[in-house]
Formats: C-alpha cells, sequence, structure tokens
C-alpha cells in the first residue's frame, strides 16, 4: 500500500493545531488518541520498512531471471613470424556466445522466497503500531498521573497554609493548647508537600519530554532536508479526564473458561507470530534450495569464426561451433549433504522461535491479569472504604481540635493521610489502564473478530471493580 504523504501531513497538521503550538494564550493539550495517531503516523520506522519491503520485492524480480549471455571475441591460430590473417588457414576471428542456467528449479524456488519474506513486512509494521500504541499509551497516562497528583497537591495547599496560620496564631495568643511544636510541624508539613510537588513536576516534564519523541510531524517526500524539530512544542499538557482503554478479547481471559490453549490460538493472530510463520515458509523454501544442488549446472555456447582467403585468392570456409556444458555433482557428502541439513537445521529452529515468543507472550499476559485484578481489588476497597475513612478522619481530628479536645499533630496526619489516599487511588486508576493497554498489544490482530462477537469492556473506576471477579479470582 502506497503512503498518501498529502493526506497524512494534512492529518498531522489538524491534529498538530488542535495543540495550540503556536498560541501563547491557549493551553497546549494533547489527548491520548492524538499522541497515538501522530506518534502512528509519524514514525520514520515505518517508512522505512516500506522501502525495505520494495527492495525485496525488487530483489525477488531480479532472482527469477537467467544470468546475462556472455559474448566472447578473439583472434585465434595467429602466426608468429608474419602476423598476416591470410598466412595460414587456421587462422580465425571468432565470435561466441555463452548462457549459464541455474541448476534445477533454484530460480523459481529463489523467487518464491524472496516473495514470501516481503509479506513479513506488514505483519511488522502492524506490531510496530502496536507497541507504539502501547508505548505511547504509558507515557501518556504517566503524565496524566504527574499531572493530577499535582493538582491534588496544590489543591490541598491552600488548607496546609491555613493550617499553619492557624497554629501560629494560636500560639502566639496563647489560645488553646497550641505548642510550638505544633507550629514548627505544620511549617514542614509544607516544605515536604513543597517537595513533593516539585517531585511531581519534574516527573511530569521528564515524562513529557520522553512522550515528545513521538509528535514530531514527518514527512517522508523531504527526508533528504533538515528535520524541523522546533515545529513540536516543548512543553504541553494531557487531557484532564482519564480516557477509557477497550479491553480487546475479555472473554477469553476470563477466569472461569480462561485456557492456556485458547490463549495462545488467540496469540496465534498477532502480528509478530505471523511474522515467524513467514520465517518459516521462508525457510522451508531455503531447503528446497540446497536441494537444488544436486542438479547439475547446464551451460550452452555457440561461436562463428571468420577466416581470411588464401594467399592465391581462394575462399576458405567460415566456422561454426556449438557445444553444451554441465557439471556432474558427484562428491555430494561434504558439501551439498551439508548445505541440505544446514538449512533443514535452519527451519527446524525457526519453529522453536515461535513456541519460545508464545511462551514469552502466554507468561506475559497472565503476569498482567494477575496485576490488573488486584489493582481491582484495591480500586473496590478505595471506592468503598479508605477514601471515606481517610476523609471522615480528617474532618473528626479537625472538629475535636477546634473544641480544644484534639491534637495538632494528629490533625496534620489525617490531612495528610487523606491526601496520600487520594493519591493513592489516583495511581491506582492509572496503573489498571496502563495494564490493560499492555494486555492489549498481544491481541493486535485479533481485534476484529473479538469485537465482531462480542462487545469490549471498558476499563474506569466501575469497571475494573466488575473486571476483578473475571481475573483469576472469585467468580
Amino acid at each position: 500500500m502506497k503512503l498518501n504523504t498529502a493526506n497524512l501531513t494534512s492529518l498531522s497538521t489538524a491534529l498538530m493545531l488542535s495543540l495550540s503550538v503556536f498560541s501563547a494564550q491557549a493551553e497546549k493539550v494533547v489527548s491520548l488518541e492524538q499522541a497515538i495517531t501522530l506518534a502512528q503516523q509519524n514514525d520514520p520506522w515505518l517508512h522505512g520498512s516500506r522501502l525495505k519491503q520494495s527492495a525485496v520485492e525488487n530483489r525477488s524480480i531480479a532472482s527469477g531471471t537467467l544470468p546475462d549471455p556472455k559474448v566472447s571475441l578473439g583472434i585465434m591460430n595467429l602466426p608468429t613470424d608474419t602476423w598476416d590473417l591470410d598466412q595460414e588457414g587456421m587462422t580465425q576471428l571468432k565470435v561466441g556466445v555463452s548462457q549459464m542456467f541455474p541448476r534445477g528449479d533454484s530460480l523459481e524456488i529463489k523467487q518464491d522466497q524472496l516473495k514470501i519474506e516481503s509479506t513479513k513486512f506488514p505483519l511488522l509494521r502492524e506490531d510496530r503500531k502496536a507497541k507504539l500504541k502501547s508505548q505511547v499509551s504509558q507515557l501518556w497516562l504517566d503524565a496524566y498521573l504527574a499531572q493530577q497528583t499535582i493538582k491534588l497537591i496544590e489543591a490541598d495547599w491552600a488548607l496546609f497554609e491555613q493550617m499553619a496560620e492557624v497554629a501560629k496564631a494560636s500560639y502566639s495568643n496563647v489560645v488553646g493548647k497550641t505548642r510550638q511544636q505544633d507550629v514548627i510541624r505544620a511549617q514542614l508539613e509544607i516544605v515536604q508537600l513543597d517537595d513533593r510537588l516539585t517531585s511531581q513536576k519534574q516527573k511530569l516534564e521528564t515524562t513529557i519530554a520522553r512522550l515528545n519523541e513521538w509528535l514530531h510531524i514527518y514527512d517522508a517526500d523531504r527526508l533528504n532536508e533538515s528535520f524541523n524539530f522546533d515545529a513540536q512544542p516543548l512543553e504541553f499538557s494531557v487531557s484532564k479526564e482519564l480516557p477509557l482503554i477497550r479491553l480487546i478479547n475479555p472473554t477469553v481471559l476470563k477466569a472461569s473458561n480462561y485456557s492456556r490453549n485458547l490463549l495462545a490460538q488467540a496469540l496465534a493472530n498477532h502480528p509478530a507470530i505471523l511474522a515467524i510463520d513467514v520465517k518459516r515458509k521462508a525457510s522451508e523454501k531455503g531447503v528446497e534450495l540446497a536441494k537444488q544442488q544436486y542438479e547439475p549446472q547446464w551451460g550452452v555456447n555457440a561461436s562463428y569464426a571468420y577466416r581470411d582467403n588464401m594467399p592465391s585468392g581462394d575462399s576458405r570456409a567460415d566456422l561454426f561451433s556449438v557445444g553444451v556444458t554441465f557439471d556432474l555433482p558427484l562428491f555430494t557428502e561434504n558439501r551439498q549433504d551439508k548445505q541440505v541439513a544446514a538449512s533443514i537445521a535452519d527451519s527446524e529452529a525457526v519453529k522453536t522461535e515461535k513456541l519460545l515468543l508464545t511462551k514469552q507472550m502466554i507468561s506475559a499476559v497472565e503476569k498482567e491479569l494477575r496485576q490488573l485484578k488486584r489493582l481491582s481489588d484495591r480500586q473496590s476497597i478505595y471506592q468503598e472504604q479508605l477514601l471515606k475513612q481517610t476523609h471522615d478522619q480528617a474532618e473528626a481530628s479537625l472538629t475535636a481540635y477546634t473544641n480544644d479536645d484534639g491534637d495538632f499533630a494528629e490533625v496534620v496526619r489525617a490531612r495528610i493521610a487523606e491526601l496520600n489516599a487520594r493519591i493513592s487511588a489516583l495511581r491506582i486508576d492509572v496503573d489498571a489502564l496502563k495494564t490493560v493497554a499492555r494486555i492489549n498489544y498481544f491481541f493486535a490482530h485479533s481485534q476484529s473478530k473479538s469485537n465482531a462477537e462480542h462487545k469490549p469492556m471498558h476499563t474506569s473506576h466501575k469497571t475494573n471493580q466488575h473486571l476483578s471477579n473475571q481475573q483469576f479470582g472469585e467468580k
């Protein structure tokens, strides 16, 4: 498929304009969908893969063509005493043509082998797009986590400053039970809060810098020109809403009917697995090609020799020659036999690559499923208990302190606990979505089939709680 660079450029430009890259007043915001689209459509690797595919396809055509014939020109049997062309009847001006024919069906087999190899590049591009989607999702969600954590800290900043002012005023006026250590504790918490805020800003800035790598607009028609890296803004923010990421194949992953064999069947449609199948087919053609070494290599040659007239003026007959050459592969033990054995070993080794990758994918999916279940359990705990309890504790501690019936240190601890609980709940939500994005990578090519049979599930606060009942846990 030929890349439509005009459409690519227009789409990329529209997406970049949505970021308001050149507007000082507008906030530069990029959604997860925009980041994934930009990364997939502006990846130079994909363009390089298309060029490599074109190269292999052209080599396939070239490999199916006979070698060029050879032409020879020469003067034969020239007398060295006089150097006259007509002195001796054996003197000839000779023109010859020879043509060699490859062994057996080696041309056709080699051409088929390269054609098969060229079919792996679209699969590798699909795998690359799936990896980009997963990687960009991880970075985007990391940026979202840092951005929202900063907002949570900033939202509580004024409260902690107010608590510090109240403690200071109460201590100065000798009102209540406020002690000097309470004032110091309040100021210390503000400093520590400032450090946490700085740390989160550092994470946000570094994640945005890493995400920026995938958002540069790429024009395949201008490879010889200097790339304009300044077209992409140095700083931008991500959307404020947590996106919904679909779990592609939830039915296969249910604990009630989970089977590794079924999972392996689903993974068999993954582009990385299919690329290994292509490699195996190409290696089988390599075995066929090696077996052609047992066939003789044939060649034909023809020549025409011109002879000058005799000194008496009588003409001499010109000469025409034709012949056939071929080799005899008689001593095959250390050459042909070993080449065939090596090709067979290479072909069998490819089969182990597929098994190895499948085992790795199954293990990775199971690891992510178990992590997703525990994250879902933790979401339920936070949503149903921890968030409410930490809030109630913070309110009760503040009420008791204002009524001179509580400790200021307990008020601070309760407020810090409430903030930590909200940050932890946010982190769990983000980690759950990151886990789903990693799982979806393994079902990159089975999406259309699974969507046709089953409605995809959405992962969010509520749906992850529902997933916890399906993933390797209680029914």
